[in-house]
């Protein structure tokens, strides 16, 4: 499922209240008529070789809002019989008024195998490091089953569910009335059990256009992390294609003053290889 989504490109963090409106209107329509949709057939992936895709982006704005907002993804995959193995790599830099105001990187690895048609066994490492949602880090080890409900050329959507192990670090952040960090205080590490449900689904709209979105949930004893990202992809070549889309991330249990939600809206440029 990793290498299925094409992440951000572009951070927009300053995006307004309405800006964030039209794209919802832009996306909840498509992924109503997703089901309904199917275009032309995509070949199967090759065997024994990486696939994947690579993405970068800047944006930098002048006058009376200053900022400027970088980031870089990989996703591959590699597929070996009933073996599928993916990959991903991902990294976010913002700044405002000259203050760093996002700053994180995080990786990924998944093996899958399949057991049946519809059926299969899962297992996911996953590392986040993030300064400023209150953990200085997330890491997880879990394992499960997959069921995969559509797996047509035009049509793909699976779901999967598990348990597994997780530790966290939380960190009480002081900001100055810019906004900035003044300093940093690391709480105790945290461990736990979790469990965690997937969602994947893949929907060719046109021969050029596909919608996306990919759902994970890791439910621990200390803290829920629900993400999801929702991408409209369209190709403007062979190896090129523009994505729009909209991701969220929600901690229930943040330290103290932090928000439990974040929300990235992003413009990318995706190449294929």
């Amino acid at each position: 499922m990793l290498a299925d989504q094409a992440d951000g490109l572009v951070q927009r963090p300053d995006f307004t209240e309405g800006n964030r409106m039209n794209l919802h209107k832009l996306l909840l329509p498509l992924t109503m008529l997703a089901p309904i949709v199917a275009w032309a057939d995509d070949p199967a992936p090759p065997q024994d070789v990486w696939t994947g895709k690579g993405q970068a982006g800047f944006v930098a704005s002048q006058g009376n809002t200053q900022a400027q907002t970088a980031n870089a993804a990989l996703d591959m995959a590699l597929v070996n019989g009933d073996w599928k193995h993916a990959f991903h790599v991902g990294g976010l830099y913002g700044e405002s008024a000259q203050i760093v105001s996002a700053e994180r990187w995080d990786t990924g690895w998944e093996s899958d195998y399949s057991l049946s048609k519809k059926v299969f066994a899962f297992g996911a490492l996953r590392y986040a490091h993030d300064m400023f949602s209150g953990f200085q880090y997330q890491a997880s080890a879990t394992g499960g089953i997959g069921y995969k409900i559509a797996d047509s050329a035009n049509t793909k959507f699976d779901v999967q569910a598990g348990a597994g192990y997780r530790k966290l670090r939380p960190e009480e952040l002081t900001k100055d009335a810019a906004g900035e960090v003044t300093s940093r205080t690391l709480e105790p590490g945290e461990s736990s059990a979790v469990f965690t449900f997937g969602a994947n689904y893949f929907q060719q709209l046109t021969a050029t256009t596909t919608l996306t979105d990919k759902l994970l949930v890791e439910a621990g004893a200390n803290d829920t992390l629900t993400t999801n990202t929702l991408a409209l992809v369209v190709k403007v070549s062979g190896k090129l294609a523009l994505s729009l889309g909209y991701s969220i991330q929600n901690n229930s249990n943040p330290p103290p003053g932090l928000k439990k939600l974040d929300s990235l809206e992003t413009v990318n440029l995706v190449y294929s290889f």
